[in-house]
């Protein structure tokens, strides 16, 4: 079943309001769901190659390349040699939060919970992205600097190599893990094909301004406004 609770806001395997206290953890998505733009298209504006980028990460989006860690080589390697005061260009200049980010994360947090970032990007963005929000955990990419150029690589971590749709999903179950709660007490929250693995393991998973692939499996889909319309369905 599936319905409008409210005018761009769709709901679908579950009868609302549900209630913030039964959840625990919100885990986001970091581009195009909490912030404006995808990073790496903007940091390949710098090395002129924003269009042949973006076309590769659009299409990661939606599902049509479905080998997430190599499409995001792939475009990784197309920002070899930029310098790495392109990063903070982008992040001055072009990266805002979207609207309803902070409403929504400090409304969780006084209600108990706690805040994940997972993100496909980068940890320079990531990092700052959570300091601006107060957000408890995070998991990136990072990108390798050499002699202030990026190289075109990525650095390997101890979690492992790339964060792509499967550690996204492994992040959000070993901190519900640490934190001692059931995957079911846990929203998940993207845009693209590679949150859905995350947000088919949550006890609530909700698109926002999303893919097609992503609007049809979500239980909520947030198609017009900012990230706190999830608010209208989650009551104190």
């Amino acid at each position: 079943m599936s319905y409008e609770f409210a005018p761009d806001l769709v709901l679908q395997g579950f009868t609302p309001p549900l209630r913030l206290q039964d959840f625990k953890l919100i885990a986001f998505d970091m581009d195009s769901t909490l912030i404006n733009i995808e990073c790496i298209d903007e940091v390949a504006d710098a090395a002129g190659r924003k269009a042949e980028v973006a076309a590769i990460t659009e299409a990661a989006m939606r599902g049509e390349i479905t080998d997430f860690k190599e499409s995001l080589r792939r475009r990784v390697t197309l920002l070899k040699g930029v310098p790495q005061q392109a990063l903070g260009e982008v992040y001055d200049k072009r990266l805002r939060v979207n609207a309803g980010a902070k409403t929504l994360i400090d409304t969780c947090k006084a209600h108990g919970m706690k805040v994940l970032l997972v993100s496909g990007g980068f940890t320079f963005f990531a990092e700052r992205v959570c300091g601006l929000l107060n957000i408890d955990y995070s998991r990136s990419n990072v990108l390798e600097i050499i002699d202030g150029h990026l190289t075109g690589r990525m650095v390997d971590q101890p979690w492992g190599d790339i964060c792509d749709g499967a550690e996204k999903r492994k992040m959000m179950l070993e901190t519900c893990a640490q934190l001692g709660i059931s995957p079911q007490q846990a929203i998940a929250m993207g845009d693209g094909a590679n949150d859905l693995l995350m947000m088919g393991a949550a006890g609530l998973s909700v698109a926002y301004h999303a893919k097609p692939r992503v609007r049809e499996q979500a239980m909520v889909a947030i198609n017009a406004g900012g990230l706190d319309r999830l608010l209208e369905v989650l009551k104190a």
